[in-house]
């Protein structure tokens, strides 16, 4: 049996190209990027190569790239380091945010910040005017994602960063999902800070960075011997920036062609889920969205349940997030489109990449329909029309 991989809004493969990049840094060339010998100076030389790789593919300057560990720690990076140093303030995030926000304004409000979610539309478009309105007089940061992880919409960053300077805040926006995949720089969407991560766009896990615009003062989260412009202490994970680099170099390469490719793979796919199964709703925003993104409620039936037979039948799909530990709960983020309980827990989430076939969707949608037909008859909310 074939096993088809339609979760890469969770993780994607390395590329064996990047791959490839990376091996030398692991037993060849293991110098110490601060040290002055030769091993030192070659790691050096590497990590600015992909910083510039980076700055590049972003349309930043080198030196507002700063290297993580990943989107969560960028994303907490940008929240702590921006705050900590005001003594007291606003924060304004998205009702819709990933957990690596949601759970950092948390905590932030737990010391004392005062935290507002912007309520967002039925198809998860931010509301403009709660958004407008939401402002005060002492707003430090607005943090919303560029496109959502779990239905796939894509914000209106520029305008919404636009009104938060307006308003004489600074904009943080996380862009995991979409560095990568769409073409922007960060002077389109006019952002103060920028997060990104390896592991979505074909890199190693473990990656990630931090565009900071110049002017913009952060205070480290880690403190030690002063890396990363003194913002993130600790030696350089050398074979992940590399990767880092030469993945975000490759899907900018490759992004002319996979957008469009992934964009019909999408639609066909849920068109054809929508014509063969009754009582389904496609999720998220019809036309603004990322392009591999197929986010889809099924009534009657749970989307674990979903899961579990489709990957029995060769087909790894994700219910909800996979980005919350596994947690059962219904996702904050369909909760947030107005949908209920029952139809939260009813979804699941296809996202396509780039080795993804036509054939791949063609064997999806015959395999899908009778799946739900077989769970919907254990149902005892379903009645047959």
């Amino acid at each position: 049996m074939k096993r088809v991989y339609f979760d890469h809004a969770a993780s994607t493969p390395v590329d064996p190209r990047v791959l490839a990049a990376m091996m030398p840094f692991f037993a060849e060339q293991y110098g110490n990027p601060s040290e002055l010998h030769e091993l030192g100076r070659f790691a050096r030389q590497a990590v600015d190569r992909a910083r510039a790789e980076v700055a590049e593919a972003l349309g930043a300057s080198a030196k507002e790239i700063v290297f993580t560990s990943g989107g969560t720690e960028a994303d907490n990076l940008a929240l702590f380091g921006y705050l900590q140093r005001f003594g007291s303030g606003h924060l304004l995030i998205s009702a819709i945010e990933h957990p690596a926000i949601q759970e950092a304004a948390r905590a932030l409000g737990r010391q004392g910040w005062a935290v507002d979610e912007v309520p967002v539309d039925g198809d998860g478009v931010v509301d403009p005017h709660a958004y407008e309105r939401a402002f005060r007089g002492d707003t430090r940061l607005v943090s919303i994602m560029h496109a959502n992880n779990v239905v796939g919409t894509v914000q209106p960053i520029a305008e919404l960063a636009r009104v938060a300077h307006d308003h004489g805040a600074a904009f943080h926006t996380d862009a995991v999902q979409t560095v990568g995949s769409l073409p922007f720089t960060v002077g389109d969407l006019g952002v103060d800070m920028l997060s990104l991560s390896g592991h979505k766009l074909y890199g190693p896990k473990g990656t990630g960075a931090l565009y900071v615009k110049r002017g913009t003062r952060l205070a480290p989260l880690l403190h030690g011997g002063g890396h990363e412009r003194r913002l993130r202490s600790g030696t350089e994970n050398v074979p992940g920036i590399v990767g880092l680099g030469a993945a975000i170099t490759l899907a900018r390469a490759m992004l002319a062609e996979t957008q469009p490719r992934l964009e019909a793979m999408r639609d066909r796919l849920a068109t054809g889920v929508l014509a063969r199964i009754p009582a389904t709703r496609y999720l998220g925003h019809a036309t603004q969205r990322l392009p591999g993104n197929a986010a889809i409620t099924v009534r009657f039936v749970e989307g674990e349940s979903m899961l579990l037979r489709l990957d029995a039948e060769g087909f790894m799909v994700s219910s909800g997030s996979a980005c919350a530990s596994g947690s059962l709960e219904p996702s904050h983020v369909i909760m947030a489109l107005g949908l209920g309980a029952e139809e939260a827990h009813g979804s699941i989430r296809v996202t396509l990449g780039r080795e993804n076939t036509d054939d791949d969707v063609d064997a999806f949608l015959e395999a899908f329909p009778p799946i739900v037909e077989k769970l919907r008859q254990m149902s005892p909310l379903y009645v047959r029309g």
